[in-house]
């Protein structure tokens, strides 16, 4: 897949309770990513955050939090990006999106051109 030099980086923040349907909020935005061929996406886990209601959210030993912060993080051309947007607003019903322009520096695929993979010597 070619991901171009000038990109975006698609942030979603939401909860980890949050639900699409019978599944979590997280699954369904990275399906739904996937099925609209986007370079790819990453689910991230927070130890602890806040949002808009200012309610802490934890992960203490003592304490089990049942809804920590995740942040789903997407980069693509802006175009394929712009058209996930209205995916998301159908998908969403709190959380916060944000966009930025990023310079892609790599992206391979195959581990034969990876960065630090060994190439034979001539």
């Amino acid at each position: 897949m070619h991901i171009p030099h000038e990109a975006v980086l698609l942030r979603i923040f939401i909860g980890e309770s949050d639900r699409y349907g019978h599944k979590p909020l997280y699954e369904g935005i990275v399906l739904k990513a996937r099925e609209a061929h986007l370079a790819g996406a990453t689910v991230l886990r927070g130890p602890m955050g806040f949002g808009k209601s200012t309610l802490l959210h934890t992960q203490k030993i003592l304490r089990l939090s049942y809804d920590l912060p995740l942040v789903i993080e997407i980069v693509d051309s802006e175009e394929k990006v712009n058209a996930f947007l209205p995916v998301l607003d159908e998908m969403m019903k709190g959380g916060l999106i944000t966009l930025e322009k990023v310079r892609v520096i790599d992206y391979r695929a195959d581990q034969e051109n990876a960065i630090g993979a060994e190439h034979p010597k001539s």
